[in-house]
């Protein structure tokens, strides 16, 4: 029975790889500071800045980068993730905690070369400390739910 649980795992770990390099760009992406387009945010996201780096965020299956640039302050009520939430804080200080209610008391900073992992529906919260870039990437399609829970 182990060893038939192994071998199923084995190939499943295999398709979904598979399926995920098929989603990957046909083409090589390079992006530099100089090149980025950034677009004002809405909803959710007004009043940060937003660049894709490749990929639709929008679409399931589609592999996807792109950076948000937040404003000193700049703050994400408690909400959730439809699927994984991968970030990488490329410059300032990001401040994360973990709750469906702020609370500064939980919250984590995360400077410069920090990198988080966040599984699908996990309720958190965020702030900027200094203007602060994060990388997002993962599979599409990318959702976020704002929680009605107080700030």
């Amino acid at each position: 029975m182990k060893r038939t649980f192994a071998l199923l795992s084995v190939v499943a770990l295999t398709l979904v790889a598979g399926s995920v390099r098929a989603a990957a760009p046909a083409a090589p992406t390079i992006v530099t500071p100089t090149t980025l387009k950034w677009v004002a945010g809405t909803g959710a996201m007004k009043g940060v800045s937003i660049a894709t780096l490749y990929g639709d965020p929008s679409k399931a299956g589609a592999q996807y980068a792109y950076r948000l640039k937040i404003p000193d302050g700049g703050k994400f009520g408690p909400h959730t993730h439809g699927l994984l939430e991968e970030v990488t804080v490329v410059s300032g200080t990001c401040l994360v905690g973990l709750g469906t209610k702020w609370d500064d008391k939980k919250l984590t900073a995360l400077p410069a070369g920090s990198f988080a992992a966040i599984p699908a529906n996990v309720p958190h919260f965020a702030a900027a400390k200094g203007e602060t870039v994060l990388e997002v990437h993962g599979t599409g399609p990318a959702s976020m739910t704002m929680l009605k829970s107080a700030m």
